[in-house]
């Protein structure tokens, strides 16, 4: 685990995940996604979003006019969310720290200029519940600074690689600036895939 001084609570485990572990949690995931389609999803202001987005678990965050929210099921579809991937939940066992196993599994796929701006995680019920987020794919150039006002950092985030936010940067300001094109094939296509646990309720 990499410490960063300056952001007590945020951890940072680089290339936690080796190829073939990268390459045999990506099938799980596409295999999901053809019962539980990536959408796009818009801002309760109509705002489409630059990422295409779905979920795994029994409950997925997804966002329209009606507001931000967790549901158990997917808002086209309307069929339940596919269940998490071992390794998913094998990670969070491992370095969440957190007594009960996340109940949601975001994952968006960010193509080409996608990016997302910087935001807090609180639309769960206990903020005091860390998120971990897996990258697959390109590089993400990652930026977070503290929830209040202070200045941010970046970070690149390479496929394989886990972050956390937990204790004073669990409501971290944080984002993705952009991505570095062509820096990994591991994605058909390009992009990369972002999968963030959470304990929703």
């Amino acid at each position: 685990m990499q410490p960063f001084p300056d952001l007590p609570g945020f951890h940072y485990w680089p290339g936690r995940l080796d190829e073939a572990a990268q390459a045999g949690l990506l099938a799980e995931i596409q295999t999901a996604l053809e019962a539980a389609p990536l959408y796009r999803p818009v801002t309760p202001g109509g705002q489409p979003f630059s990422v295409r987005m779905s979920n795994l678990g029994p409950l997925g965050w997804v966002s329209d006019r009606a507001g931000y929210r967790y549901q158990p099921t997917h808002p086209e579809t309307a069929r339940p969310w596919p269940p998490i991937p071992s390794v998913l939940l094998d990670l969070w066992r491992d370095l969440a720290d957190w007594p009960t196993p996340p109940d949601a599994c975001l994952v968006n796929l960010y193509r080409e200029d996608a990016r997302m701006g910087l935001h807090q995680d609180r639309d769960e019920t206990d903020l005091g519940a860390p998120v971990l987020s897996v990258s697959l794919g390109d590089t993400a150039v990652f930026r977070i600074g503290p929830a209040g006002k202070g200045p941010t950092r970046s970070l690149k985030l390479n496929s394989g690689d886990v972050c956390a936010l937990t204790g004073p940067s669990r409501l971290a300001r944080h984002g993705i600036d952009r991505l570095l094109a062509g820096s990994s094939r591991l994605i058909p296509g390009g992009g990369r895939i972002n999968l963030t646990l959470r304990r929703a309720t």
